[in-house]
């Protein structure tokens, strides 16, 4: 148990403590943000601005720009998100969770396509293209992209999305040093799995509160 620890915690060395602070609390309110959002409960709005925040601070550090953009992408539509499940679409009941139609899939596919090419933009501009992980980067960037928009719109598919990004993005931060990001990601993905199959149950009926 002590040699994992060690070789956890080397991963660190040289990385100043209170970026390794700070990726600890982003990661536990993290976990909570998934949570909650598997119980379709709204705390996953605020739960996950504070992680966000916390993550385009680190990702920063990091060079990690499509992640980075990511969570300040997380940050504008946890705002949105939190309108679209606490409005109301009759006296009593706030948005249900649905599935998505033929026009919201197109839309979903337009956001992928103009992820994809607008952070391959950015590494170019920027110069930060550096070995396989960058592609990987943009990837996942489009894909959480996608998932973060149908989660804030109650769309059970976000959680498919949620899932492959999650898996992808386990061998990408344990690459990069961010160890305790990637046994973040290995639980979202646990987590995103049970999410499913929990949003399943509740699919189109009425949603009276949200705690």
């Amino acid at each position: 148990m002590t040699e994992i620890f060690d070789w956890l915690f080397a991963q660190y060395e040289g990385i100043p403590t209170h970026l390794v602070v700070l990726e600890i609390i982003a990661l536990v309110f993290g976990i909570l943000s998934v949570v909650f959002s598997k119980l379709n409960n709204i705390w996953v709005y605020p739960t996950g601005i504070i992680s966000t925040l916390l993550y385009v601070y680190i990702l920063e550090y990091y060079g990690l720009l499509g992640d980075m953009l990511i969570n300040v992408y997380y940050f504008s539509m946890s705002i949105y998100g939190w309108y679209i499940w606490t409005r109301k679409v009759d006296g009593e009941h706030v948005t249900p969770i649905t599935r998505t139609t033929k026009l919201e899939k197109k839309k979903a596919a337009g956001i992928f396509i103009a992820t994809l090419i607008g952070i391959a933009l950015i590494y170019e501009i920027f110069d930060k293209w550096e070995a396989w992980y960058s592609y990987t980067d943009i990837l996942t960037t489009a894909i959480f992209f996608v998932g973060m928009w149908l989660m804030a719109k109650k769309k059970i598919e976000n959680w498919t999305l949620w899932i492959i990004g999650d898996i992808i993005s386990v061998p990408l931060y344990f690459y990069k040093g961010l160890m305790f990001s990637a046994i973040l990601y290995l639980m979202l993905t646990i987590i995103a799995i049970y999410g499913y199959f929990s949003w399943k149950k509740l699919l189109y009926k009425p949603v009276e509160n949200l705690t």
